[in-house]
């Protein structure tokens, strides 16, 4: 069984590097590109969901890197 590594919104890329490191500037910065690449107001909730779930902050941009290619 082969299972992809593939971010869900492989197409959306959010730069991390040189940017603010706290997690809400980091979900603010991937929301806002969701939005832009049409993402539905359900799949920005199940984002949210997960990351504010996280429980620290390495898991939480572990999630990030589940949803969006990350530079």
């Amino acid at each position: 069984m082969t299972t992809s590594n593939a971010p869900r919104f492989a197409q959306v890329q959010v730069q991390l590097s040189g940017q603010d490191g706290n997690v809400f500037a980091i979900m603010g910065r991937v929301i806002r590109a969701l939005r832009k690449d049409g993402a539905t107001q359900s799949d920005i909730d199940e984002f949210v969901a997960e990351v504010t779930q996280a429980g620290s902050y390495d898991k939480a941009l572990r999630i990030v890197m589940q949803w969006v290619n990350v530079s």
